[in-house]
């Protein structure tokens, strides 16, 4: 019997969620910003999926895009952010140790939702509003309730999906 060892360039566990998050974020209708979310439990299952976009049932034609003009008038007060998408859609009785993969550093209301959901660790790619009031906020509440807080490390690998 001829033994053949086993593959040994296949994607890590992060390389593999993060793509994942990423591919997700392709999704989103946004102009400005496209961001994913995965959430995994703690056996390396995946959970849900989420994205940035306008809750369900709004027409992204008929809803503002813009990030500037009046409150009304721009995105912000309209647009689901991927990790509160990732919660909602989970068909699970709890998310509690669950890990969350997210291309962009949550926000306070997303932290919010991210710990009362029983999430424990958050991996993130990018932290590019860390000097903003409401990622402070997100990283207090995160660092008081025990989430571990992880940046993801870029390997530098590329990945074709083919398409």
């Amino acid at each position: 019997m001829s033994m053949t060892k086993k593959r040994e360039d296949y994607l890590s566990w992060d390389e593999y969620f993060m793509g994942i998050a990423l591919l997700s974020a392709g999704r989103s209708k946004d102009n400005n910003t496209q961001v994913g979310a995965c959430i995994v439990s703690e056996d390396n299952k995946i959970l849900s999926v989420g994205y940035n976009g306008m809750p369900t049932g709004c027409n992204d034609d008929e809803m503002p895009w813009a990030r500037e003009g009046s409150f009304l008038d721009t995105k912000y007060p309209f647009v689901c952010h991927a990790e509160l998408n990732a919660i909602l859609n989970s068909n699970q009785a709890s998310l509690k140790g669950a890990r969350l993969y997210v291309s962009l550093f949550p926000c306070n209301e997303c932290a919010k939702a991210i710990i009362q959901s029983g999430i424990r660790e958050i991996v993130y790619l990018e932290d590019k509003y860390a000097d903003t009031d409401g990622i402070r906020a997100s990283k207090r509440m995160f660092e008081l309730t025990g989430v571990k807080l992880r940046q993801y490390t870029k390997t530098g690998r590329s990945v074709d999906i083919g398409l």
